[in-house]
């Protein structure tokens, strides 16, 4: 991850890596980001972010907007389904399915871009 480092920011005493990945992509670490609510474990914070239908909603705007290789289909039915008590998404799943490119997994973190 130290090649592609470009800096980090502070926010409310939490260290936030800002990666470079790609050129002029830059992404924002999730996973330092989830580290403020639950330090322990930051994957059960993104995997609850995951399943808010707000989440799901913006992550498909970004995508439409900036990934031509997007697909609406398994987007929509994430979409339909999240928010119930029974839906979960991990972020893996995302990628695989709506072949993302704003989510990465990068040396075991997840992060978004603040590209576009």
């Amino acid at each position: 991850m130290k090649d592609n480092l470009k800096g980090k920011i502070t926010a409310q005493g939490t260290d936030i890596t800002i990666l470079s990945v790609g050129g002029d992509d830059d992404y924002i670490s999730l996973t330092d980001i989830a580290k403020y609510k639950n330090h322990e474990e930051p994957n059960y914070v993104i995997a609850n972010w995951f399943r808010s239908r707000n989440t799901i909603e913006y992550l498909g705007i970004w995508e439409k907007l900036n990934n031509p290789n997007f697909k609406p289909i398994e987007f929509e039915g994430f979409l339909n389904n999240a928010g119930s008590n029974a839906f979960t998404l991990s972020p893996m799943k995302w990628i695989n399915s709506t072949n993302a490119i704003g989510v990465l997994v990068y040396d075991t973190s997840f992060i978004y871009s603040i590209s576009s």
